[in-house]
């Protein structure tokens, strides 16, 4: 996710577009990781820790997690 912008002047609303993988089951945490508006992640701007989080969400989507969702956000 990119860092807030303390430079900004603009009083408007800001949105941030997030991929998420919601848990099938009650024991397991929600993904969420920053796309663009098609659902689409940069993977090399993710850390390590946010890499190995994505790829496993999308091995196990159907199974462990549900169909990813993208998801507009205001700030």
């Amino acid at each position: 996710m990119a860092p807030h912008d303390s430079h900004s002047h603009s009083t408007a609303a800001k949105s941030h577009i997030e991929l998420r993988f919601l848990p099938r089951f009650a024991d397991q945490r929600c993904l969420v990781f920053p796309c663009n508006t098609a659902g689409h992640v940069e993977i090399d701007k993710l850390s390590e820790h946010e890499r190995i989080d994505y790829l496993f969400a999308r091995a196990l989507r159907g199974r462990d997690y549900s169909l990813e969702i993208v998801t507009a956000l205001d700030d």
